[in-house]
């Protein structure tokens, strides 16, 4: 890898990296603040899966002792509608900060954005993003200067689990735990529901089961479906990290995805559906629910949370650089 310091060196990312990974991201957070606390167990799931080739699609950086000092990701998402997103991902250690490791590692991703590109989507139009906390103001300058810049604003929001509303009844709609039987309903209704949301991809059953309810930490029994004539019209996932209850001293129920069917929409399902996971996180004893949302969402997502009594914490960028089609 070109650009790297001396007395570093570069190799492919492995599965026995993990836990030293998980070292790195907890020694960082202090500084990045990014409100994510990963233990092995969730870097594991992240890393290693049908939708990464780990050797190809990660690379560590070493001092001469072996000590992981770096580490960088490049996640081809699939399901392109009007282009090919690639996720760039990647954490130095806060020690070795300042050398250009980043800087290299990032020419390496784009590198590899690029080949994944012509493998996966070549005829349409490619778009790298990074996702800059306000605690890596770096970062944000690092990819402005490859060309990157700001598309998007989401807002981490938190809610205490006291006080809470009544759920509403909304006619002709059964609030209803998910279940497993219906996993592959949801799946197609959130596909259906962010068609039309900025940068939206299709989740695949095995996308959908690495990245969602396939994780340790999804919470069936806080999750929630809005049935209509006994389909799915609305869906509210929770998901309960221990890392983050470990760190924090607090269990919180975040709800991770939350869609209503267009044609079901304006009829108070998404505020109902919600309020019945807090109510459900609020029984098993968590004591807060969070999640994160697009400050431009279509379907005035954004206003819709702050009614509810969730309120912002941080604000991520997302930065992005556009490719033309690579045939």
């Amino acid at each position: 890898m070109h650009g790297l310091p001396a007395g570093l060196t570069a190799r492919p990312l492995t599965e026995d990296d993990v836990h030293a990974g998980a070292e790195l991201m907890a020694a960082a957070e202090p500084a990045d603040d990014t409100g994510e606390h990963v233990d092995v167990g969730d870097l594991t799931e992240w890393w290693v899966n049908d939708l990464v080739d780990l050797p190809r699609d990660g690379r560590a950086v070493c001092a001469d002792d072996g000590t992981l000092v770096a580490w960088a990701m490049v996640f081809s998402l699939g399901g392109a509608r009007e282009d090919h997103r690639i996720a760039l991902d990647g954490r130095v250690h806060p020690g070795w900060r300042g050398r250009g490791i980043g800087r290299a590692l990032l020419d390496w991703q784009l590198g590899r954005a690029a080949e994944l590109h012509r493998r996966d989507h070549p005829d349409l139009p490619a778009r790298m993003t990074v996702s800059v906390p306000p605690g890596m103001a770096s970062l944000g300058s690092l990819a402005r200067r490859a060309g990157f810049a700001p598309e998007r604003w989401y807002a981490d929001m938190e809610r205490p689990l006291t006080g809470l509303p009544e759920v509403p009844a909304v006619p002709g709609v059964q609030l209803v735990p998910y279940t497993r039987d219906r996993d592959d309903e949801v799946r197609r209704a959130h596909n259906a529901a962010f068609a039309d949301h900025h940068g939206s991809a299709e989740r695949d059953p095995t996308a959908w089961a690495s990245w969602y309810t396939g994780q340790r930490a999804f919470r069936p029994e806080l999750s929630v479906l809005a049935l209509a004539d006994g389909a799915v019209a609305g869906y509210v996932l929770a998901y309960v990290y221990d890392a983050d209850t470990r760190a924090t001293g607090l269990q919180q129920s975040h709800l991770g995805q939350l869609g209503v069917l267009r044609g079901a929409r304006g009829r108070g399902i998404a505020s109902a559906a919600i309020l019945a996971a807090l109510h459900a996180a609020a029984a098993a004893g968590c004591d807060t629910a969070g999640l994160q949302v697009d400050t431009e969402n279509p379907t005035g997502a954004f206003g819709l949370y702050r009614r509810l009594g969730f309120t912002g914490i941080r604000t991520r960028v997302q930065w992005a650089c556009s490719r033309p089609p690579a045939r």
